[in-house]
C-alpha cells in the first residue's frame, strides 16, 4: 500500500446520477486566471504533500478527506501559501459525497486544471480466507470513485483545457507557438497493480483497475488536452505503511516528497506529452517489488 488516505467505508448503492454532472463552468466565462486542483485524500500522506507543492505553485485548492478536523488542520496549512483553499469533508467510498465535491469545486473556481486522486484504502489478507466486503470496499474507494469523480468533472475538465493558453517563445524547432498544458488528471495508483505482493490480492487487482482506467483516459481524452497519469510506488513512509515497519525501514521507504516531486512536473508537461504511468520502487537488487 502506497500511503495514500484510508477513506473506505459502505460501499454505495445508488446509481449514477448524471443529472448532478456539473455545467458549463462560470468562471471560465468571466476569464478566470488563477489555476485551480481538486486533491482527494488531502489531510495527510501523499494528498497533503501533493497539495502543498500545488498551493505553493499558486493554485486555488478544493481539498477533501474523510476526517473534517484534520481537513480543517491541513485547509489553514495550505492557506498560508497565499490562495484560496475549499476544504470539502468527504467518504470516497459514498457517491454522493464523490458527486458534491465535484459540485462544490466547480461551483468555486469554475476550472480543474489538475486533478489529483490521492483518496484511497488498502488491506491485506491471505487471498484464501480475506472476506469479500474487504475487495467490495476497496473497489469502491479505488476504483468507482475516481470513475465517479472523472465523470463529473468532465465537462469542466474539457472547458479547462480548451482555456489553457498556448505558450510562446522558444519550442524544439525554434521561435513560436507551443503547445499549452491542457488539464491533468494524477492517479495515485500502486506498484502492487503491476508487481503482486502475497497478501494483497484485493488491494493489487484494485490498484491495477486504477491504473488500466488512467489508460483508458488518454485513449479517448488527451486528443482534447485532457490526459492522465498514474503514479505507482513502492512503499512510501505515510501512516498507511505503519503496519509493515517491523519488516522495512521507513528510512528504506519512498518519500512523499519524492511523489509530490513526480506530480508537480506532471503539471508542467504539454499536453502533447502523455505519460500513462509512473512505476516508482524502493532501491535493492529486486526491483519488481513494493
Amino acid at each position: 500500500m502506497t500511503g495514500t488516505d484510508d477513506t473506505a467505508h459502505a460501499v454505495s448503492d445508488h446509481p449514477p446520477e448524471h443529472a448532478r454532472t456539473p455545467t458549463r463552468p462560470a468562471a471560465l466565462v468571466t476569464g478566470a486566471t488563477r489555476p485551480a486542483a481538486l486533491v482527494t485524500g488531502a489531510s495527510r500522506g501523499i494528498g497533503l504533500a501533493i497539495a502543498e507543492r500545488l498551493a505553493a505553485a499558486g493554485y486555488d485548492l478544493t481539498v477533501c478527506a474523510r476526517d473534517p478536523g484534520r481537513l480543517t488542520a491541513a485547509a489553514d496549512r495550505l492557506r498560508t501559501h497565499g490562495g484560496q483553499v475549499r476544504p470539502e469533508p468527504a467518504d470516497m467510498a459514498h457517491e454522493q459525497d464523490v458527486l458534491r465535491v465535484a459540485e462544490a469545486h466547480t461551483t468555486a473556481y469554475g476550472r480543474c486544471d489538475v486533478l489529483v486522486i490521492a483518496a484511497g484504502t488498502g488491506t491485506a489478507g491471505p487471498l484464501g480466507t480475506a472476506p469479500l466486503s474487504r475487495l467490495d470496499k476497496q473497489f469502491a474507494v479505488n476504483v468507482r470513485a475516481p470513475y465517479a469523480l472523472v465523470q463529473a468533472l468532465l465537462p469542466t475538465l474539457r472547458t479547462t483545457a480548451a482555456d489553457r493558453p498556448t505558450t510562446t517563445g522558444t519550442t524544439g524547432t525554434g521561435t513560436g507557438t507551443g503547445t499549452g498544458t491542457g488539464t491533468k488528471i494524477i492517479v495515485l495508483s500502486s506498484i502492487t497493480g503491476t508487481y503482486p505482493e502475497p497478501g494483497l490480492a484485493a488491494y493489487g487487482a484494485t490498484k491495477a483497475a486504477l491504473t488500466a482506467f488512467c489508460h483508458s483516459i488518454n485513449t479517448e481524452l488527451s486528443p482534447a488536452g485532457i490526459t492522465a497519469t498514474a503514479i505507482c510506488p513502492g512503499y512510501v513512509d505515510t501512516d498507511m505503511t505503519a503496519w509493515i515497519r517491523d519488516r522495512i525501514d521507513p528510512t528504506e521507504m519512498i518519500a512523499t516528497a519524492d511523489i509530490a516531486e513526480l506530480a508537480m512536473a506532471l503539471t508542467r508537461l504539454s499536453a502533447n506529452a502523455v505519460v500513462p504511468e509512473l512505476l516508482v520502487t524502493r532501491p535493492g537488487r529486486q526491483l519488481h517489488r513494493a
